[in-house]
């Protein structure tokens, strides 16, 4: 049974944490950014949206509750379909921040954001689904404010503002609106239990946690 402690011991955690409070972020959002530690940044989280299909999938199969599955499902697609997949999205950024896409593909990830993507890796493919999806919920739950702020940042400190530099950042602004309420949909529905419950928040600390680090990896 969920309780509304649960609920609110699971936002509480993630607003500990939320991203907008980083050095990092607060620095872009005040154009006080070096613009090497932005292109450092674009590098090194490519690594992370490069394997965040597999997060979803991880979750996907080996969950038993079949519109859990199809939710998953749809956010799989957004991530990998077409042309216009969110990677290349990425790399769209990257070409607009000057970065050769080759070197950043070939590129090797820091330490902290390996462990940011050991970290999610193993939350969904090896803890309860109920906890997978709660560490999917840490990160898409903040996105679509992220993207808000980051956009403002680009376009007025660092001067992109063109639809295409920006597009990863437009389309996760509404996007994962949607993402992030199924997903807090799923946590509801998986953490049926207290012990369900215990490991999806300790899920959600971690995740949220190496989030931070991956952000004072790239910042330092």
């Amino acid at each position: 049974m969920i309780t509304s402690d649960f609920t609110t011991q699971l936002q509480s955690l993630i607003q500990a944490r939320s991203l907008l409070k980083h050095p990092f972020y607060q620095a872009w959002n005040a154009g006080t950014l070096p613009l090497d530690s932005l292109t450092e940044y674009a590098g090194q989280y490519y690594h992370f949206e490069l394997a965040y299909p597999t997060f979803l999938s991880g979750v996907h199969h080996r969950c038993a509750d079949r519109q859990v599955r199809q939710l998953l499902l749809e956010n799989l697609w957004d991530e990998e379909h077409g042309p216009d997949n969110h990677v290349e999205l990425w790399l769209r950024f990257c070409d607009a921040l000057g970065l050769d896409r080759a070197a950043v593909q070939a590129g090797a990830p820091r330490r902290a954001t390996q462990e940011l993507v050991d970290t999610y890796q193993r939350l969904t493919t090896e803890a309860l689904p109920a906890a997978g999806a709660g560490a999917l919920y840490a990160f898409e739950s903040q996105v679509p404010l992220v993207a808000e702020a980051k956009i403002r940042g680009l376009r007025d400190h660092y001067g992109l503002q063109d639809s295409r530099a920006i597009s990863f950042f437009t389309v996760h602004q509404t996007l994962d609106l949607q993402h992030s309420a199924a997903e807090l949909q799923m946590v509801l529905g998986l953490a049926d239990t207290p012990e369900a419950q215990r490991q999806t928040l300790a899920a959600v600390e971690e995740s949220a946690t190496a989030l931070w680090q991956f952000l004072d990896g790239v910042y330092a």
